[in-house]
């Protein structure tokens, strides 16, 4: 049986002081991919990569603080310019900046933040725990995209069907 990230107490005692502060719950005004918000999102790619660190030996609490930090801006990106470049370069900066007013930041948390868009930016990561996130949050936001347009295409082609055998 799988347990969701409310009900592991494990992993509710990491990250128990950052997820319940005013700026990470603040994330969930801001749409993230298209059918979710951001601190759906953040949490979702904490909780699987810390699951993921759990399972591989990485150092779970970096991989859960991290996974949880690591799209901590308050702007929306899609209408918003911050700084200079791209922003798959700017935000894990902001995120940074941002983490670290709330809470102490270790180099491999902070590795796992600045690396994150490894990818659609060029500097690799230094540790699994960085890659795991890294990974997970494409797939989090494959699935966050994906998932939700699959049920519309699905509701259309049971309505197409349902005006089909009228």
């Amino acid at each position: 049986m799988s347990l969701n990230w409310q009900e592991d107490t494990a992993y509710l005692e990491l990250v128990e002081d950052l997820i319940y502060t005013d700026d990470v719950q603040s994330l969930k005004k801001y749409t993230q991919h298209h059918y979710s918000n951001r601190l759906e999102h953040s949490i979702q790619v904490s909780y699987k990569s810390y699951k993921l660190a759990k399972k591989w030996g990485g150092n779970v609490r970096a991989t859960a603080r991290a996974g949880l930090l690591h799209d901590l801006f308050f702007y929306d990106w899609r209408e918003q310019k911050m700084g200079e470049g791209t922003h798959a370069y700017v935000h894990p900066r902001i995120a940074l900046k941002n983490a670290k007013k709330l809470t102490d930041i270790s180099p491999l948390e902070e590795d796992i933040i600045i690396k994150h868009m490894f990818g659609a930016t060029i500097a690799p990561p230094k540790y699994k725990e960085s890659y795991i996130v890294t990974l997970v949050d494409k797939y989090c936001a494959c699935e966050e995209v994906i998932k939700p347009l699959f049920k519309k295409v699905k509701l259309k082609a049971v309505e197409y069907s349902k005006v089909v055998h009228l």
